[in-house]
């Protein structure tokens, strides 16, 4: 796989208030089959995903002290330093560097981090019909253009796509990467921000199923339901196929 800097592996982020991450650690993994494995960071702040053995985690929870939390990408790469100045010759700039991995922020303000590889490479399966896949980047209209083009630029081996709608641009990673990015303008101007989208064969069943779990919708769209998790964190389910990430055939 030719990709910048090697890059070997994607990982959606849950971040979500440290206040609140219980309950949103317990619906994450009843949503994803997955389990959680030891905390990391200073307050423990800091949980993967751990999926059914044989398959690597490709999602991430963090706490944090401030706000409401949101989403955020993190990509790994065989050099780090190399996959950061990529990224800042593209308009990114640094927002900390730690030992072996970076936090960078793109030009409309959206946070990713760079981090080592270790080796994943085998996708977690679909679950109940529904596949944690992308994530979505809220960017204002006067940012929206300049960001598709950063990160097409950033990820030049992955195809660039307009959506199904004239406010969304995709990025498709190549075969065996398992998150998805999503560009979306905002019909106003705010500061960036992320959320996650989980790919579902049946959005109905699905929306049941996570108010089970303790989740609330929020609202309808023309092929997602917006939900909100028992943490206050918004996400969507989407009418997209879980093996593909790909609109029905009949969208």
């Amino acid at each position: 796989m030719s990709t910048p800097a090697g890059l070997r592996w994607t990982y959606a982020f849950v971040d979500r208030p440290l206040a609140l991450l219980d309950p949103a650690r317990a619906f994450w993994t009843a949503v994803t089959d997955t389990r959680l494995s030891q905390p990391r960071g200073e307050r423990g702040e800091f949980v993967t995903l751990l999926p059914e053995e044989g398959t690597d985690a490709c999602v991430k929870m963090q706490g944090v002290g401030s706000g409401p939390g949101g989403a955020h990408l993190d990509f790994s790469v065989e050099d780090v330093p190399a996959f950061a100045e990529s990224a800042l010759r593209l308009g990114a700039d640094t927002v900390a560097e730690h030992d072996g991995w970076a936090v960078l922020r793109s030009p409309a303000g959206q946070l990713f981090c760079a981090v080592p590889w270790h080796g994943e490479s085998v996708r977690p399966p679909v679950v109940a019909g529904t596949r944690l896949d992308q994530v979505s980047l809220d960017i204002g209209p006067g940012s929206y253009d300049a960001e598709v083009a950063f990160w097409s630029a950033l990820l030049p081996d992955w195809a660039s796509l307009s959506g199904a709608l004239p406010e969304f641009h995709v990025l498709k990673p190549p075969a065996g990467l398992p998150i998805r990015i999503l560009l979306q303008r905002l019909g106003e101007e705010r500061p960036a921000s992320a959320h996650l989208d989980l790919a579902c064969a049946d959005i109905g069943a699905t929306t049941t199923r996570h108010e089970r779990l303790g989740a609330a919708v929020v609202s309808h769209g023309r092929h997602w339901t917006v939900m909100r998790d028992p943490a206050g964190g918004t996400y969507c389910l989407t009418g997209r196929d879980p093996e593909t990430g790909g609109l029905p055939a009949r969208a």
